[in-house]
Order: structure tokens, then sequence, then C-alpha cells
């Protein structure tokens, strides 16, 4: 096979992985990405969609255009980027419809999200020297804000967002590529679309088989994805800068941000509207083990293991990594 085309599978499969990594609350694609040896690479490349290559495109130079966005590169990790995403989805999706999964599922997220925010706190903490109280206070208010919006979304019914929340939820949820340790998934569980989301995925394949309406799932894609394509090219930006010029501020606000975001996982949840089939239409509420039986037992151990296996890809991708920031 042409050196090129391995290349091209290879991208391909680092991109399935990143997408799968994506969907999993408390695991990050950036994270991923610095696991295989492409971090730098794809913020390049990114970085890259800017007035030099307009000036190619103007110029109708396309092959000097495609070399200088590394376009082979970025289709191919897309391609697999986006299979990975929707496997994974659905697969989430089933396991959160099932009680008993459900359970389980919440389990494994909370204990990968507990660990990111260890993760984070721990890249504040090498490089906090002076004015920690500062510091702290950034990550209180990432939490109280966290806190809050999860408090509102658990209070009402959700339904159908609208379409301009869906765009800024695809907006702030890319913004986790260029974050290894922060999930998108975990932001979007947060913002309280994660769940409507991957339902919507799920069904979207039944309605185009069967015929039925796909205008409005169409939509809430295309939408979703401007606002992540939108993000990408202009807030990932803004967010570059401020992790260059305001590194320990930034990430003591998503520390707290992250922490702030558990109790929406929490595994031990009473459903509110057992007469309501969708996932996405349900509402839950928090309550303490009745028992501590097989199920509670399985659901800690989960707890643990997942904490373990972001701790494991954490300190993999660290020892991956030049990057001052990440390393010990």
């Amino acid at each position: 096979m042409d050196r090129r085309l391995k290349d091209d599978a290879l991208n391909a499969v680092r991109g399935a992985c990143m997408g799968a990594a994506d969907i999993v609350p408390g695991i990050s694609g950036g994270t991923v990405a610095l696991l295989f040896g492409i971090y730098e690479q794809l913020l390049t490349s990114i970085s890259h969609f800017d007035l030099t290559l307009l000036a190619h495109l103007r110029r109708r130079e396309f092959r000097a255009a495609a070399v200088y966005i590394d376009l082979r590169f970025l289709v191919s990790l897309a391609v697999g980027l986006a299979s990975g995403f929707v496997v994974m989805t659905v697969l989430i999706n089933i396991l959160l419809s099932n009680p008993l999964s459900r359970s389980l599922t919440l389990a494994t997220f909370f204990g990968m999200i507990f660990a990111s925010g260890v993760v984070v706190a721990r890249m504040v903490a090498r490089r906090v020297e002076r004015r920690r109280g500062l510091h702290f206070l950034l990550g209180a208010v990432g939490a109280a804000f966290a806190l809050l919006v999860t408090s509102r979304a658990s209070a009402v019914n959700p339904g159908d967002p609208h379409l301009a929340y869906i765009f800024l939820c695809g907006a702030v949820g890319i913004c986790a590529m260029i974050l290894p340790g922060i999930s998108g998934a975990m932001l979007l569980l947060v913002l309280g679309v994660y769940i409507y989301l991957t339902d919507l995925l799920k069904e979207f394949p039944r309605h185009l088989i069967h015929g039925e309406p796909i205008g409005h799932d169409l939509a809430v894609i295309g939408v979703f994805g401007a606002g992540c394509v939108v993000s990408l090219l202009s807030v990932s930006r803004g967010l570059k800068w401020l992790l260059a010029n305001h590194y320990t501020p930034t990430m003591a606000v998503l520390c707290g941000f992250i922490f702030g975001a558990l109790p929406k996982i929490w595994p031990f949840q009473k459903d509110l509207t057992p007469e309501i089939e969708k996932i996405k239409y349900k509402q839950f509420e928090m309550i303490w083990p009745a028992a501590f039986d097989a199920t509670t037992i399985a659901a800690i151990a989960l707890i643990a293991v997942a904490a373990a296996a972001v701790f494991s890809l954490d300190h993999l991708g660290r020892k991956r990594t030049s990057d001052p920031h990440l390393a010990d």
C-alpha cells in the first residue's frame, strides 16, 4: 500500500478514537490527540485557516492552500472522527435508556469527570506560585456557574432546545478539542443537551429509513456543526490566547467548572417521570442508594476503574508531549 494511503488510514483510526472519546464525558479528544502524537499538528492545521489561506484561494492556488492547511491530514482525521462520534453516540444513548445500564454508565462518567477535574487541578497547582487565594476563588466561581447551569437544566423539562442554543452548545463543546483534560461531552452534559443530541443521532437513521420527516433533525445537526466550525476557527483562537497569556487563571475556572458539573451525572437517581418513554424528556432526582446491593457495588467499582483510566491516559499523554503546561 502507498505510504500516504497508510498514513490516511492511520489518521482515520486516530480520528475515530478521538470522536469516540469526545462523546464520552470525562475523556477529551485533545488528550487522545496528545497520546497519538498529533496534537501539535492538529493545532497548526487549524490555526492556518487565516488570511494567508484566503490569499491562496483568491489567487486560485488551491494546491498551495491544501498544503498550507495540511488538508489531507485534516480530511482523513475528520472522516474517522465523524464515524467514531456517531457509533459511540448511538451506543451511549442505548446505555442511558435502560435503568440499570444508565446507573452504571453514569457511574463511569462520574469517575471520568472527577478524574478529569483532578488532572486539571494538578495542571493549575504545578504552576501556581503566588496568589493561590485568587485561583481558588476563580475555581469556586467556575464551580458555582456549573452548578447554576445544571440545576436550572434539571429543574424543567428541556423539550427541544432552540436552534440558537444548539449553535452555542456546538461552539462551546468543540473548544475541548484544544483543551487536553477538558471533555466536550462533559460540557454538553452541563449545558443540558447531551442526551438530546445523542438521542437525535440515534433516531436519525430510523427516520430516514422509514421515510419520516427529517427536516428538524438535519437543521439541528447542521446548526450544531456550524457552531463547532465557527468556534473552531474563531473562538478557539481566543481560547488559545488565554491559555498562552493567562493559562493558570483560565484553567482554574475550567477546573471549577468540571467539579461543579459532577452532580449532573450522579449515578444514583430517581426517575420522576416514569410515564415518559424517551430518555431526552425524562427528569431525574439525585438520591442516596437505598441499599448497598450488587448494583451499588458495581457502580462504585466503575467509578474507580473509570477514574484510573483517565489518570492513565493523562500520564501517557504528558509523556508524549513537550508542552510545559502539561509536563511534570
